[in-house]
């Protein structure tokens, strides 16, 4: 039986629950004029006392065992043992089931669609489906900072979400085990750089690549410009300060690549539709 979301049931969700460890929620992808190259559809985390499936997803979802240990069956094969920190990836169509080995079972997920689902392929970013990985933590924090950045009713929330899920994927792969081996690609780069005080020709000169390039590269991955990823990347950099920090708003500006506060409120306060204090506020931590 198809199963739309996963899981179901977040009426309880508040801003501030993520940074919890037992919460959950379904997002409602953007209609078809306003859809993201990567739309999120579910993010959470939660306990595992009980197994899961047998059922089958009708989106991409990235599932991690945090703490414990289980079982894994997909397409028919016979169970596996699974050991935290590991990922398994859950494609649409395919048939899995799962459940804890231990009680100290837990897990964390974020889901997602678009067609750039294709390009982070090529990129590495989606591999395997049961892929061991070196920390849980990193993944952890990657997976709160999707729900504090993924709101709907944010005047550029196609790009927010679309770029923060870059960021997830992003963390996934360099959390593999014996990932030494592997150089970061053009848009890690790209998104590591993306606060400091340069401009677009600037960044294509340090990663060597022509305006074109840099611009095909981002919007096959992130449906956007350059300058518009650089913007989400540090607006998403600005409300994960906000939401667990202490930071001065005028620090955080500074951190994200803004020296005028005054500038920075402004433009947070156009694009996230709140002000930077009202954020924060949303985002207290909540029981």
């Amino acid at each position: 039986m198809d199963t739309p979301t996963h899981p179901q049931g977040d009426a309880d969700w508040a801003f501030g629950r993520e940074h919890g460890d037992r919460w959950q929620r379904t997002l409602t992808p953007p209609t078809t004029s306003r859809r993201p190259t990567l739309a999120c559809t579910a993010v959470g985390m939660q306990p595992r006392y009980l197994p899961e499936g047998p059922r089958t997803l009708d989106h991409h979802l990235a599932l991690v065992i945090l703490s414990g240990s289980g079982w894994f069956s997909w397409g028919g094969r016979e169970p596996i043992d699974v050991v935290a920190p590991v990922l398994l990836r859950l494609p649409p169509g395919m048939e899995h089931h799962y459940g804890p080995h231990t009680s100290d079972c837990s897990e964390c997920f974020v889901g997602f669609i678009g067609p750039a689902v294709d390009a982070h392929t090529e990129l590495g970013h989606i591999g395997d489906i049961v892929v061991p990985l070196s920390s849980a933590e990193p993944v952890r924090r990657a997976v709160r900072k999707v729900a504090t950045v993924c709101n709907e009713s944010e005047p550029h929330y196609a790009s927010s979400v679309a770029t923060g899920l870059h960021e997830f994927l992003t963390t996934l792969r360099r959390s593999r085990t014996g990932t030494g081996r592997h150089a970061p690609t053009v848009l890690e780069r790209f998104t590591e750089a993306a606060c400091l005080p340069i401009s677009v020709p600037e960044h294509t000169r340090r990663l060597s690549l022509s305006r074109d390039e840099l611009r095909d590269t981002v919007g096959r991955t992130a449906g956007c410009s350059p300058k518009e990823f650089i913007l989400a990347t540090r607006l998403n950099l600005a409300k994960e300060l906000l939401a667990n920090t202490d930071l001065t708003i005028a620090a955080i500006a500074r951190r994200v690549g803004y020296d005028d506060q005054g500038y920075f409120t402004r433009l947070f306060t156009k694009r996230v539709g709140i002000p930077p204090s009202s954020f924060r506020e949303r985002h207290t931590r909540r029981s």
